[in-house]
């Protein structure tokens, strides 16, 4: 009943209450229909103590809730002896928009998501430390970093209505265009999809015009012509099939381009309501072992997708070293600009860059 009683209270989350009605409606006939796996639901549904439902943005097929989320949830079921049950909606089943995921668990609309920091913009500012260009090695070191920093500070200071269960980054960003780029200057006149607020400054920092949108937008509004391009890591080509919707591909060599910061994140008030062994089954499968696994399994998936535009023999152009600095240094006024911005907050940025550098290379 209370799946029920969330989806219900969908109608009412967003401006548009015709289209959730319809949502509602659908998703309640679906929970309905499939007599077998219905049934299968209901009974490991019924059987628990605890029900959760969980909803994300991506297909159910993509790395992050196939390899990523499935396995964590699949855990906690299993660990807790079936008394938590886990149910997992991709592709934004239950209604709302990315963006609106987090506010949906603060809400208790659901209990748990997983998200882009960056489709709530500056809300989480401390987290875009992770997000400044040509900062990141490598996702291993940069999630164990990130999660020590969330843990300490960042969790209770910007999340403190949340219960933080995981903190990742992807492997390295990337341009993916209609046209090839090379040098800073070839951005000129081209539209690139950003997903955060420092992407998009490091974008026009660069010469192209950012725009912003979830990334599961992405295909139409190339299609469409909406946008020349968008910067993703590798990983998450093959879902969205870019591969096939541009024909360059630009890379770098030595700190990443750039990284996106996510979170897994659970309504504080259902966390609070586990008894203490339970909370434990939760705690034991999250935080850093889960975050370093999180963000090493993202980055290990850009190969597999990259091999996809080789045997499309697609333009994949790798920038050398010495390249790749030229991007570094033009993009070295989104640094200015974000610890300006963390000063009129209160906040040290640089603190934050220097204490990010310290844990990465402790972690290396």
């Amino acid at each position: 009943m209370q799946r029920y009683a969330n989806l219900i209270l969908l109608l009412f989350y967003n401006k548009n209450v015709e289209k959730k009605f319809m949502i509602v409606c659908k998703t309640l006939m679906s929970l309905l229909g499939g007599a077998t796996m219905a049934v299968g639901l209901s009974s490991i549904a019924m059987a628990a103590e605890f029900n959760f439902n969980m909803q994300g943005f991506l297909p159910a097929q993509a790395t992050i809730p196939s390899k990523i989320i499935d396995p964590w949830a699949d855990k906690i079921e299993e660990a807790s002896g079936g008394r938590i049950a886990i149910t997992r909606y991709a592709s934004m089943q239950l209604g709302g928009k990315p963006p609106e995921l987090i506010d949906q668990v603060l809400d208790g609309v659901t209990d748990i998501t997983w998200n882009v920091v960056g489709y709530t913009p500056g809300r989480y500012p401390s987290t875009e430390v992770f997000e400044l260009p040509f900062l990141v090695n490598d996702a291993a070191p940069a999630s164990a970093a990130f999660w020590k920093m969330m843990e300490s500070d960042i969790a209770e200071r910007e999340f403190g209505n949340l219960k933080v269960l995981g903190a990742w980054v992807h492997g390295p960003g990337m341009i993916h265009s209609n046209k090839p780029v090379k040098v800073p200057s070839d951005f000129n006149g081209m539209k690139i999809r950003g997903a955060s607020r420092q992407i998009n400054g490091m974008l026009k920092e660069l010469g192209a015009t950012p725009v912003g949108m979830p990334v599961p937008a992405v295909p139409e509004a190339i299609s469409r012509g909406v946008i020349d391009g968008t910067t993703i890591p590798w990983e998450v080509t093959k879902a969205l099939k870019i591969s096939e919707l541009v024909n360059n591909h630009t890379e770098f060599t030595g700190p990443m381009l750039y990284t996106i910061t996510f979170v897994l994140v659970m309504n504080k008030d259902k966390y609070a309501q586990l008894p203490d062994d339970l909370k434990a089954v939760v705690n034991d499968n999250s935080g850093l072992e889960f975050s370093i696994f999180a963000g090493t399994t993202q980055q290990a998936y850009d190969a597999p997708a990259r091999k996809i535009a080789e045997e499309r023999d697609n333009n994949i152009i790798t920038l050398d070293v010495a390249q790749s600095a030229v991007w570094a240094n033009a993009a070295q006024p989104v640094y200015g600009a974000w610890l300006s911005e963390m000063e009129g907050r209160g906040i040290d940025g640089q603190a934050l860059i220097d204490q990010a550098k310290v844990l990465m290379n402790s972690a290396e």
